[in-house]
């Protein structure tokens, strides 16, 4: 997830028809699913599902440690969930007091010697949506009535792994100590290694993916893993963030590049022309358009001012509070996680806590509820999907965590997990407001890898959705609806150098593998290794 903000991300989900998936091994989902139902017609079968009976071919991780984590079924998900384990692992062995949650769930079709992580942002959000909302096995969307399998689950390609983390983060307990994102690697360093014993995980290819604040986590994990110069246990391959706050986020991804950003999509704000006149006034007047103007080009012409940003901090020259302030106008269910959102609300069965809380009479938020935890094996707290509390010391609810004192991720981290493994994808969705599509590339260009200052070539090329395999796109005829086309044609952008991929997806929001699962299916494809290029 997300930064936390005032605004509550408001979803539109739909269902998918999909006639088949590729070799990531769909069907055998789909086959679960009916050997399930066939169970209920036929008790006898549901004895082959039994705990002690399940073999090794189709569990590969069940053993006596971790049947107390096995997860049979979820309520409301009407179809096999798979081998899935989800409970607390303890950051220091021994010391139950502070552990992290998770959820594990595993490849399917056939195995592979790698673990993703899952991690979202905040601070303090949970994982979970994740895994419930992005690119898990399932989906249940704003909305929607019940949950839909996920032809698009990053589970058809790896062994996934969706932590609550920092301690203070959903499910996960203690009293938070971390006043740095090196204090936050370190816990989570401990947790890594302590599950890994558990399932009896060695020399696996690990790769660390995220969003939002994960892009400070995400860096500053993966180096951790670096410096443990342990490959049995931390062998790490490659890295992906999504909307990612990398360089000074408030400014850089947010203020500079927030007028162009309205204006490039004038169309969904909606504001008249004198308050467009007055924010492309501010623009100038900050410092803003001169800034991109030279900082925003490939090459770069060398390292971006850190003063600049002491002179634009002032009251005036806000014009991104300005234009959020302003938007609610037009559109009463301005969202900023995707700003082509408009009314009604609809309900989020993970409650996510903003501005705009819109809980209907009689609804529940699913992981705070009793059955849900018993069958994940949580305990018995109330679950938010962001903390309402502080997750650093000293720090505050929300986006401004005063404890994180750690340095941005482009000045040393980032560059050192690039350099390790030249397998690191970053991101952004063009319609996401609260990590800017420009504000992010900006921040690239400021960082040095592999003996360059940024990208030294404009990205262009572009990623063209065209496989058959994965089938998405209607088909009218004049009888209506009927079926699905392979093409969903161009949704982005892509460009490689030295080891790092940046992708532009069009058409999505802040929570990328939410809005264009099937592109971010791709870029995953690429981190992982299987392809080339996205």
């Amino acid at each position: 997830m997300q930064l936390q903000s005032l605004l509550t991300p408001v979803i539109l989900a739909s269902g998918l028809l999909v006639d088949h998936v590729s070799a990531g091994g769909f069907g055998r989902f789909s086959q679960m699913a009916r050997d399930r139902r066939s169970e209920k017609r036929n008790p006898s079968l549901a004895a082959a599902h039994d705990i002690d009976a399940r073999s090794k071919d189709h569990y590969r991780f069940l053993s006596e440690t971790t049947k107390p984590y096995l997860v049979e079924s979820l309520p409301d998900v009407h179809f096999d969930v798979g081998e899935m384990y989800s409970g607390s692992v303890p950051i220091d062995q021994g010391d139950d007091a502070r552990n992290l949650f998770f959820i594990f769930q595993t490849k399917i079709g056939a195995p592979v010697d790698e673990i993703t992580i899952w991690l979202n942002g905040g601070p303090g959000c949970s994982s979970l949506e994740g895994f419930f909302q992005e690119n898990g096995r399932f989906l249940w969307q704003s909305g929607t009535y019940l949950p839909v399998e996920n032809p698009y689950s990053w589970v058809n390609l790896t062994n996934m792994l969706w932590v609550e983390q920092p301690v203070g983060t959903g499910y996960s307990q203690g009293k938070p100590t971390a006043t740095t994102e090196e204090e936050i690697a370190e816990d989570f360093v401990k947790f890594f290694k302590n599950f890994q014993k558990l399932f009896g995980i060695k020399k696996f290819n690990i790769f660390v993916t995220g969003e939002s604040y994960a892009g400070r986590y995400v860096p500053y994990i993966s180096a951790a893993f670096l410096d443990q110069k342990d490959p049995v246990h931390f062998n790490l391959k490659g890295a992906l963030v999504y909307d990612p706050c990398i360089g000074q986020f408030d400014y850089v991804q947010e203020e500079v590049p927030a007028v162009p950003f309205v204006l490039n999509n004038a169309n969904l704000f909606n504001f008249n022309q004198s308050f467009l006149n007055e924010l492309e006034a501010l623009h100038k007047k900050c410092g803003y358009e001169e800034y991109i103007d030279k900082y925003l080009t490939f090459p770069p012409p060398g390292n971006q001012p850190v003063e600049f940003f002491n002179y634009t901090s002032q009251a005036s020259c806000d014009v991104f509070d300005l234009i959020y302030n302003e938007a609610f106008g037009p559109n009463p269910c301005f969202d900023l996680y995707e700003v082509n959102t408009v009314c009604p609300l609809l309900w989020d069965v993970l409650g996510f806590p903003g501005s705009l809380d819109y809980i209907p009479a009689g609804a529940t938020v699913y992981f705070d509820r009793a059955d849900v935890k018993k069958a994940l094996h949580a305990p018995n707290v109330t679950w938010t999907e962001c903390s309402t509390k502080p997750v650093f010391v000293g720090g505050n609810a929300g986006p401004e965590q005063e404890g994180d004192t750690s340095a941005n991720p482009i000045e040393h981290v980032l560059p050192q997990v690039i350099e390790a493994t030249n397998r690191v994808l970053i991101g952004n969705g063009d319609y996401d407001m609260v990590i800017i599509t420009n504000g992010t590339l900006l921040s690239i260009q400021n960082m040095t890898w592999n003996g360059h200052l940024g990208f030294q070539q404009k990205p262009t090329k572009p990623i063209v959705i065209d496989l058959p395999d994965l089938q998405y796109q209607a088909v009218f005829d004049e009888n209506g609806l009927t079926g699905y086309d392979s093409h969903q044609g161009v949704m982005g952008i892509q460009h490689q150098e030295r080891g790092l991929m940046w992708v532009e997806t069009f058409q999505s929001g802040h929570m990328q593998p939410e809005y264009q699962p099937r592109v971010t299916y791709r870029h995953l494809e690429w981190v992982l290794g299987r392809v080339d290029h996205i």
